[in-house]
This record gives structure tokens, sequence and C-alpha cells, in this order.
């Protein structure tokens, strides 16, 4: 196994840049405004490892699957995240504590794996690792992807949690849930569009 570091900071840099605006670090904020941020951070970055994998190992999958049935699956999560945001975001009864209706590890896990894992599908960066790899070298290729997409996740729940405890949980709470509703109708449209 050769590391080239050039090719690790090369791999870092574009994911990097290519992640920040990407509608997955609105996603890892908007749940963690709403969920533990180290949990959400496991289950973002555990996806975000095997979207890596896959594209280094096996680029070509992705063209396995169309890419409507990608996106489809992927606007039904968001959806379905801005039902759970508005939906408790419009009872003002409720305590800080008991708004939080996803606390365990593996619950919190799993919901920020799946959402990542199935909007990650043929997505920029996941195009971009691929071709990275196949001219940059495979392991100096993940390191360098993996690290970017993890400390783009990392940012975005600390951005959350900063907004969090800020603003009043019932406004994050609505405002998470509109970002999370906006993003479905983006992938909606990116269907049709596409």
């Amino acid at each position: 196994m050769h590391l080239d570091p050039l090719a690790i900071l090369t791999a870092f840099g574009l994911i990097f840049l290519a992640e920040l605006p990407d509608k997955t670090m609105f996603a890892s904020l908007a749940m963690g405004t709403r969920m533990r941020p180290l949990y959400v951070w496991f289950g973002t970055s555990s996806a975000f490892i095997v979207h890596v994998a896959i594209a280094v190992g096996a680029g070509s999958l992705i063209g396995l699957l169309p890419d409507w049935i990608v996106k489809l699956v992927s606007a039904s999560l968001f959806a379905f995240g801005a039902f759970m945001l508005l939906r408790s975001g419009g009872d003002d009864d409720d305590d800080e504590a008991g708004t939080r209706t996803v606390t365990g590890f593996w619950p919190v896990y799993s919901t920020a794996f799946m959402a990542v894992f199935i909007s990650e599908w043929g997505d920029l960066t996941q195009i971009t690792t691929a071709n990275l790899a196949a001219s940059n070298g495979t392991w100096s290729t993940a390191i360098g992807s993996a690290a970017a997409l993890m400390s783009v996740s990392a940012l975005a729940l600390l951005a959350g949690q900063f907004i969090a405890k800020r603003v009043p949980l019932k406004t994050v709470q609505r405002i998470g849930g509109l970002c999370m509703l906006g993003l479905a109708i983006w992938t909606l449209v990116e269907i049709f569009t596409g």
C-alpha cells in the first residue's frame, strides 16, 4: 500500500469543496439540531466511508441503479425528516428535553446512516472520488475523500449546535423542517430536469 500525500491532499480539497454546498451537509446540520450530534456524526461518517469504499473499489456500481429511483428515495427521506421536524415544531407546550424524539445511539445512528447512504448515490463527490481513484491511487484517494466528507459533516453538526444554543428550539425545528422540505423538493426537481 503506497500513500501519496499530494493525492491525499488533492482528494481532500476537491471533495471538501464539492460537499460544502451539498444537500447532505444541510441534512446533517438539521439532524444535529434535533439529535445527539456525536451519534449523527458516527452515522454520517459510516455512510460516507461505505460510499468512498464503493467509489474507489467499484465506481461502476453507481450506474446499475436508475438515477431517478435513487433521487425519489432520497426525496422521500428528506420529506419524512421535514414532516418529523415540522410536526414537533408546532407544540409550544413541550419542554426542550421532551421535543427530542430520537435519542438512543442506534436509532440516531441508523437514521443518519440511511439518510446519507441513500442520498449520496451517484453524487458529485462519489463520482469525483471514483475518478480520482483511477488516476491518483485507491488508498490515497480513499483517505483524502473520507476525511473530507467526515470533516464537512462535523462542521455542519458544530454549526447546528451553535445555532441550537442561540435560537429557540421551536424556531430551529421549523427552519430545519423547511430546509428538509426544500431539499425534498430540490431532489424531486432533479428527477425531472436531470
